[in-house]
């Protein structure tokens, strides 16, 4: 079988989920390999996401592993045997790879976290908003470029699992365009905020002692918590990370930062006040 020549985040986080398993049971890939009755090289290649590995050989390396959380398990051969071709996948050749693996880890996941200082998330963004902040990249896009952007930030947009937004006045009153731009978002952020799977709170400028600026992030829930992701922004696209050490602290980090917060009555009442000034 060919090997892949360009994994996706999902296929990679899979990879290295079984490299963590060996690498707690004390072995190395020739072990590995031969306990499968394979070669060294297939090991690798399945580490490194560029291989396949069936259902069976996935559970066969597991026990190999002394691997006993069976709910764990589980969940890898899941993401193992996945065939999903998603709608992201059009525009594969298109865009980065960052935009179509957030696609896919979002598509998947059981639940999700944002933490926003500057923008209102791509999940929420209206058309012209997500068209103003992908026009003010440098250096600029093309026409084609930008109208690719917008028309898979809108694609992305079907919340079906539990969405938890913590949002900065900042992201509120920054105007990435004109004022009709600005309340036209807003508004639809208050139209989303009532949705039985949606809540939306407040940090406004004048909380006392909010030292978590740069707390800006997105949370994954996967099938498990060890397969949660968090994702950061960087300067050319996003980083994933997936840590059992990283995702604990982000998960501190978000409830310490929801804890400030405004409850999501009073964020409703605030972002309609904004609203109106404009």
């Amino acid at each position: 079988m060919a090997l892949r020549r360009e994994p996706t985040a999902r296929q990679m986080r899979l990879a290295v989920e079984l490299r963590r398993l060996r690498e707690a049971a004390g072995l190395n890939a020739r072990q590995a390999a031969a306990l499968l009755g394979v070669g060294p090289a297939q090991i690798t290649h399945i580490e490194s996401a560029l291989a396949g590995v069936s259902e069976k050989r996935l559970r066969r390396l597991a026990s190999h592993y002394a691997c006993t959380d069976g709910e764990f398990i589980d969940a890898l051969v899941a993401m193992a045997t996945d065939r999903t071709r998603g709608w992201w996948e059009e525009y594969r050749g298109q865009l980065p790879t960052s935009f179509l693996d957030l696609s896919e880890l979002n598509h998947h996941a059981s639940s999700r976290q944002d933490v926003a200082i500057l923008y209102v998330p791509g999940l929420l963004q209206t058309e012209d908003y997500a068209r103003a902040v992908f026009s003010g990249r440098v250096p600029e896009l093309t026409d084609d470029e930008l109208g690719l952007r917008v028309r898979h930030r809108m694609a992305c947009q079907d919340i079906t699992v539990r969405y938890e937004l913590v949002i900065h006045e900042s992201a509120l009153r920054i105007r990435v365009s004109n004022r009709a731009t600005s309340r036209a978002q807003l508004t639809k952020l208050l139209e989303l905020s009532e949705a039985d799977n949606i809540t939306v709170r407040v940090i406004p400028f004048d909380l006392d002692d909010f030292a978590r600026a740069a707390s800006t992030m997105t949370y994954l829930g996967g099938p498990v918590p060890k397969l949660d992701t968090v994702v950061r922004d960087v300067p050319h696209g996003s980083a994933f990370i997936d840590s059992e050490a990283q995702l604990g602290a982000f998960r501190y980090r978000f409830r310490k930062v929801e804890a400030v917060s405004l409850d999501p009555e009073r964020s409703r009442d605030f972002i309609n006040r904004l609203t109106k000034e404009l």
